[in-house]
């Protein structure tokens, strides 16, 4: 028998919530972070990191409870964690931020 975090049917907040914190780390290391250099690849953690929030919203019930408010936490916690990663795929190309004039 499979455990249920492996099941894309079910609904599982632990499952959408490693997607999103792996492919942040992957993104930390795919854009050599204090160097920031442009790389297409991290497309990848960014396409992850939306179908892992996805599926963290899928958790979400329609009346208020405790579990409730813990989910919508979780949601921030994925939408900082996937402007950080759009931030490492869009920093390298936007030259006119550090340009010194």
């Amino acid at each position: 028998m499979r455990h249920p975090i492996f099941n894309p049917r079910a609904h599982s907040l632990l499952r959408g919530s490693l997607l999103v914190l792996f492919s942040l780390a992957a993104a930390l290391l795919l854009s050599d972070f204090p160097h920031n250099r442009a790389t297409p690849f991290l497309i990848l953690p960014v396409l992850f990191a939306i179908a892992g929030t996805a599926d963290t919203v899928r958790c979400i019930q329609r009346r208020w409870s405790f579990y409730h408010a813990g989910v919508i936490l979780c949601i921030y916690m994925d939408l900082m964690a996937l402007c950080m990663i759009l931030f490492f795929l869009l920093y390298p190309y936007a030259r006119w931020i550090a340009s010194s004039q």
